[in-house]
């Protein structure tokens, strides 16, 4: 066995292995969301969202202590600094008594820079809006992909998209994430990076099956590896610039965008694994064959190609 059947087989277990993780994650996910749920942010829920500042820096597990004392039901605590803070309390549980107290307390002056509500029928109309508009965004892929792929090579990078999703969502459920407007229209932004992502290797390995369906002499699984080792310098790039981008976002952008931030930087790495693991790995499951792409010419014009 030569060296370069070698790095082939090490690339196809790397490709296998990394298959049985997706699917493990994908279990995982799927456990998460059934066994915990998801937690619903202010946007989905309806409720009260105040926001203020202090003048003297302060922690916000010493912050919330302060507020327990005078808030006896549940609210979320975010802090976008040492001095600027974001609460979150549900309809049912408004209580004014802790920001009374706050804004008299003259070693924190707190001062109140919004305060705002939103109903729970609102929150629900945007819940069915949102997944309304994630279930639209999966079925143009679905069709885009339909039309420009043959069924296996799409089946693959359908399969991909829904493992992303699943992903992320799985990831909010386990550690209780706060799920909102932001982190729904990251899940729409991860669906487009990744459909980009599967698509790159999808075409290249249509066009190496294309260029050797007259010889054959290179396997599906040899030309799928070539495929993700040709493209692979791009995707790393292209993935590693995005999520410097996605980085800065959480640590700069604060509490606001943190959850959208921590979605799409997972997406992100997600997607690029299952580009290669799933979307370009399960079509040679499936039989993906050079006969798939074999284009049929009339004799005509074969003789016009065989001419010297």
């Amino acid at each position: 066995m030569n060296k370069a059947t070698e790095k082939m087989s090490t690339a196809t277990r790397l490709r296998l292995s990394g298959l049985v993780l997706s699917i493990l994650l994908v279990a995982f996910s799927v456990i998460g969301i059934a066994t915990k749920g998801l937690n619903f942010g202010l946007d989905f829920t309806g409720g009260y969202l105040t926001e203020f500042t202090t003048s003297v820096p302060i922690s916000k597990v010493e912050l919330a202590a302060k507020i327990s004392d005078y808030h006896a039901g549940h609210f979320i605590l975010s802090a976008q600094s040492s001095q600027h803070f974001q609460l979150r309390e549900a309809e049912q549980a408004n209580n004014s008594d802790w920001l009374s107290a706050l804004t008299q307390d003259e070693t924190l002056g707190a001062d109140v820079v919004s305060s705002s509500y939103l109903g729970s029928q609102v929150g629900d109309e945007l819940f069915e809006q949102g997944c309304l508009a994630l279930f639209a965004a999966m079925i143009a892929v679905m069709i885009y992909l339909a039309l420009r792929f043959e069924w296996r090579l799409a089946l693959g990078a359908v399969i991909a998209l829904m493992h992303d999703v699943i992903v992320v969502v799985g990831l909010f459920a386990w550690l209780q994430l706060d799920f909102n407007l932001t982190v729904l229209a990251s899940l729409l932004a991860i669906i487009g990076y990744s459909l980009n992502d599967s698509i790159i290797v999808g075409d290249r390995v249509r066009e190496l099956l294309r260029l050797d369906t007259k010889k054959q002499q290179a396997s599906v699984n040899t030309v799928i590896d070539e495929s993700i080792k040709s493209t692979l310098t791009r995707t790393l790039i292209t993935s590693g610039t995005t999520l410097a981008t996605v980085a800065s976002v959480w640590l700069l952008a604060g509490a606001p965008l943190q959850g959208f931030a921590i979605a799409l930087f997972v997406g992100i790495v997600v997607g690029t694994l299952s580009s290669i693991c799933i979307a370009a790995t399960l079509p040679q499951l499936l039989g993906l064959r050079h006969e798939n792409y074999h284009i049929k010419i009339d004799e005509q014009s074969q003789a016009l190609m065989d001419m010297p």
